[in-house]
């Protein structure tokens, strides 16, 4: 199943390769771009939304059949949950555009209401819509999709609420996913009671068709029922951890989404937790991808980094839910043997040694920091793009005692760099380029007219260049004149992300490239025949 095939088409995704280059896929494509929260709808199906994809799937629960019903791309920017009223509305929590969506069976999108930090939860209850932010100090509200009325706030100050759903009582249910709590507020009076507590990063609240309390915990995969009297908790199913949500249909069928892989499956509560997968795990992205002369890639896949051996076997590295670990990251570049630099979405350069799991952490707070590369005697060159208009961006030099030396200013959201025989090279998105910077800072464009540069990879006198929007790899030849071709055109790579990240190629030390292939959700190697 290939997700980006199902928008473009199978024809549309299949890579044209230049005389004299073949391509191989390291791992498989992906069937969904994550999955988030989900809910069923009117039809009986089973909607999956994927917030770095923005997009919805509704998938045949009997069948196994998937359908995009918001497509990548589309007007719906990053769902993170969705839920139905009883005129098949779709409603859409978008978390990252602080609003929320209202899709009509007819398909037309309106918006419900913007201005919602974090707006995730969401649940329809008795015809009426409530939405919490996941966020410190995050709110409870009740929008009003049919008239003008602004949101009316139910509760204030929460620790990061998620997933909602009204109970038997008439209350609504939440956890605090921080807190590992599930709390309960009266939509009328705001009145607050906690439930039970002691869960691992619970992310949802939600009630079986017999009226019982269930929530799925992130942290450990347990899926636990909860005595909404006394708290009491059972544990009825256990998965791999990085659970999203669940969802019951009318049968009391429990379903769980992993935003971890990406996987959905039908799961037993008898105690075996026998899984029918409906969605197989996969990458949410990939964006960031390098490579260890030993064959080992790091992978930047959404919040998550992963571990990619020589043989394809697949490791979760970090995630926001493991402290142990560097999280956030934005970007990967190969260091010295056994190490890979990072930067994180807190705009921290990191040395990290992958087989001691031991982190220096070079500089930290930089603001928008984007693609790395390793430089002569351990100095790191970071491409930073504050994301202002005007070339604002930059590119600057780092050693492991944190001296920083800025190389160029004025670059146009700079995306990743490259160093190659004491020149700098760097991917420039806002002007469509990729320039050749100096040790004094002389700026000259050696590849132009592109839609979208990201990633940059040298093998011997080549730069390889990877336009994102424009689906084609590029190469210069730099002992040549920087003398362009295309490598390969029509890559499974562009799918609209509501983040922007970095990257995306990479050599993996034996003169083969690799893609990190965002489109379809594959990682691609690319290499002369």
């Amino acid at each position: 199943m290939n997700r980006f095939a199902a928008i473009h088409g199978e024809e549309a995704v299949t890579p044209q390769l230049a005389g004299g280059w073949s391509l191989t896929q390291v791992t498989p494509p992906s069937a969904l771009f994550g999955a988030n929260g989900m809910q069923f709808g009117t039809d009986g199906r089973l909607y999956v939304a994927q917030a770095m994809g923005s997009q919805v799937t509704a998938i045949d629960t009997v069948t196994g059949e998937h359908e995009v019903i918001a497509p990548n791309g589309g007007p719906i920017t990053g769902p993170d949950d969705v839920a139905f009223d009883s005129q098949g509305n779709m409603y859409s929590t978008e978390v990252m555009s602080e609003q929320v969506s209202m899709r009509k069976p007819n398909g037309e999108v309106t918006i419900v209401s913007d201005g919602l930090p974090s707006a995730n939860g969401v649940t329809v209850f008795n015809d009426r819509l409530f939405i919490d932010e996941h966020r410190p100090g995050g709110g409870l509200f009740e929008l009003y999709p049919h008239d003008d009325r602004p949101p009316r706030q139910i509760a204030a100050n929460l620790s990061g609420p998620n997933a909602l759903a009204g109970g038997p009582d008439g209350k609504l249910y939440f956890p605090l996913v921080p807190e590992g709590e599930i709390w309960r507020a009266d939509p009328e009076t705001g009145e607050l009671e906690k439930v039970t507590e002691g869960l691992f990063h619970p992310t949802a609240a939600k009630f079986n068709p017999a009226g019982e309390l269930v929530s799925p915990q992130a942290g450990n995969g347990e899926v636990v029922k909860i005595d909404t009297e006394t708290g009491a908790q059972t544990v009825i199913a256990r998965v791999r951890p990085g659970i999203d949500n669940l969802a019951f249909d009318a049968a009391g069928k429990l379903y769980l989404s992993h935003f971890v892989d990406g996987g959905v499956a039908e799961v037993s509560v008898d105690g075996n937790s026998t899984e029918r997968v409906l969605a197989e795990p996969g990458w949410v992205g990939p964006w960031g991808i390098a490579a260890d002369p030993s064959g080992t890639c790091f992978i930047v896949d959404c919040l998550s980094l992963a571990r990619l051996d020589a043989s394809g076997k697949r490791a979760a590295v970090g995630s926001p839910l493991d402290k142990s670990a560097p999280r956030f990251v934005r970007a990967v570049a190969a260091g010295n043997a056994g190490e890979f630099l990072m930067t994180t979405a807190r705009g921290d350069v990191i040395r990290y040694q992958f087989d001691s799991e031991k982190s220096h952490m070079m500089v930290a707070k930089q603001g928008q920091l984007k693609g790395l590369c390793a430089g002569e005697n351990d100095t790191v060159y970071v491409a930073k793009d504050d994301g202002v208009e005007g070339g604002q961006g930059s590119v600057f030099s780092v050693n492991d005692a944190g001296d920083m030396s800025t190389l160029v200013e004025g670059l146009s959201a700079p995306k990743d760099v490259c160093v190659h025989g004491g020149v700098c090279y760097v991917s420039e998105t806002g002007a469509g380029r990729v320039v050749a910077v100096n040790d004094g800072g002389a700026v000259t464009p050696i590849l132009e007219n592109l839609k979208d540069p990201r990633g940059l990879a040298v093998i011997g006198d080549e730069l390889f260049v990877l336009d994102r929007a424009g689906r084609t790899l590029w190469s210069v030849d730099l002992a040549g004149g920087n003398a362009a071709s295309q490598v390969a055109t029509q890559l499974p790579v562009g799918a609209v992300c509501p983040l922007d990240l970095a990257g995306g190629l990479c050599s993996d030390g034996s003169g083969h490239l690799l893609i990190a292939a965002d489109g379809e959700g594959s990682i691609l190697r690319i290499s002369r025949s």
